[in-house]
């Protein structure tokens, strides 16, 4: 138990110093970000919270997601379930670099 806290703490603290390295180059890590603020709930582009409403391609369209700007809607502006995050707490250059992740990985 002690091993695996010792583990996820490290893991972490490495994907934030990635994180940090690429926001201080000017550039973001898409997938560490979607990593700190997504994959609790949308773990290899699934829904914990809504099955029906996995990040795969097939099911965003038919949820009427098309695009980036789309994505970044449901991000500032959620369903009932979905963490809302506000410009303040997930800037629009880190959002839609998610955003681009999610149309990109989740195929």
């Amino acid at each position: 138990m002690k091993k695996s806290l010792v583990t996820v703490v490290l893991l972490s603290a490495g994907a934030l110093a990635i994180s940090a390295q690429a926001d201080m180059e000017g550039k973001l890590d898409a997938k560490a970000e979607f990593e700190k603020h997504c994959a609790a709930c949308h773990p290899g582009g699934g829904n914990t919270i809504n099955q029906a409403k996995p990040l795969k391609r097939e099911a965003l369209r038919k949820n009427g997601i098309k695009s980036w700007k789309d994505i970044v809607a449901k991000i500032r502006n959620p369903g009932p379930g979905m963490t809302k995050f506000d410009k303040k707490e997930m800037p629009d250059k880190e959002a839609r670099a998610i955003a681009e992740y999610v149309l990109k990985t989740f195929k």
